[in-house]
């Protein structure tokens, strides 16, 4: 498998390209889902879906996001309960914003295992899987959730209502969970972050191109500093967040294989570039928008439908007030403040 520094940057052209958040995110699961499998799983597990998901066979995607615990991920309600024979489990419980659902094969779920009230700390008990998404079995249900943008990608809610699992398809350690799918939450951050400068610069572009060819005043906008100016500021913004994005991908990559880089700084770095990717691209989608007057509100041009696909990644997979909170507490040593 590719490493994450290189995807973000495959993310970020296809992104870049054109197709935008909706053209990356028809693929990104398949390359943050798996991670946690990739470092954890079984060799059976490796071998049976991996080359799969390589060869493009099989599409998965990432079941944590809850309707009620939203970013509060170590109160999830969903539950997998053993069976007598140790066999199975049975999943009870739903989950929100499960994006590729309807076409995927694999789920990567977090699950309880252990009651929160028979745990010492919130952060135990949770297990995580990978399961098979039988569309055909009555106890597992997709709703698609119609969205403001992206929407050449499906978003949805899944319900499991005693959805037995075998029991081999539990990833590392019962009860390890979280610390397992930090790694898919890392990497996940790394790929959204290279996804926002990619639209970006293609608003970017887009801008660029419209204020040279528009004429008004006998000359072109872009003569003028007010058009010129704010888009230069911009694409200063994405080139400062291109190298915080890059530098946490290659930390990532680097942690796997040197003991001394610690999941805490890997942490810092990716919700760093994700939050300033993010921001980034906002600006200059937003600015893209502007620099076309009218026609920036207009389909044809494009712009309108980036802006709208902008605000994916300062929404997710974490906002932009956590990431501040995260900063906040784990770097600066400032009390915790929810």
């Amino acid at each position: 498998m590719p490493g994450i520094s290189e995807a973000t940057m495959m993310l970020q052209t296809i992104a870049q390209s054109g197709a935008g958040m909706a053209g990356a995110q028809s693929i990104h699961a398949n390359v943050y889902a798996t991670q946690p499998l990739a470092k954890f799983g079984t060799k059976e597990q490796l071998e049976t879906t991996i080359p799969k998901i390589i060869k493009g066979e099989w599409r998965t995607c990432f079941g944590v996001t809850e309707p009620n615990t939203g970013l509060d991920t170590l109160r999830l309600k969903t539950t997998a309960a053993r069976s007598a024979s140790g066999d199975t489990y049975s999943v009870s419980g739903q989950k929100i914003w499960i994006t590729c659902a309807q076409v995927a094969r694999k789920m990567i779920l977090l699950a309880r295992t252990t009651p929160l009230e028979e745990v010492k700390k919130p952060s135990e008990g949770l297990s995580m899987f990978c399961i098979d998404i039988d569309k055909s079995n009555p106890r597992l249900e997709l709703k698609k959730i119609k969205k403001m943008g992206g929407r050449a990608v499906d978003a949805n809610e899944v319900f499991f209502d005693n959805y037995e699992i075998p029991a081999n398809t539990l990833i590392g350690a019962e009860g390890q969970g979280f610390k397992i799918i930090l790694h898919g939450m890392n990497a996940e951050r790394c790929l959204l972050a290279g996804e926002a400068l990619g639209l970006g610069y293609a608003a970017l572009e887009k801008a660029a191109a419209y204020a040279k060819e528009r004429v008004v005043f006998w000359r072109p906008i872009g003569k003028n500093q007010a058009i010129a100016h704010p888009l230069a500021d911009a694409y200063m913004n994405l080139e400062a967040a291109k190298l915080a994005t890059y530098y946490a991908a290659r930390l990532y990559d680097r942690s796997g294989k040197d003991s001394s880089i610690t999941q805490h700084a890997v942490g810092v770095a990716c919700n760093s570039a994700k939050y300033l990717a993010a921001e980034a691209a906002f600006k200059s989608c937003e600015r893209a928008v502007m620099s076309h007057g009218g026609m920036g509100y207009a389909v044809e041009y494009d712009v309108e439908r980036y802006f709208r696909e902008c605000f994916v990644p300062r929404i997710a997979p974490v906002s932009r007030e956590m990431i501040l909170n995260f900063i906040s507490e784990k770097v600066l040593d400032l009390p915790r403040s929810y």
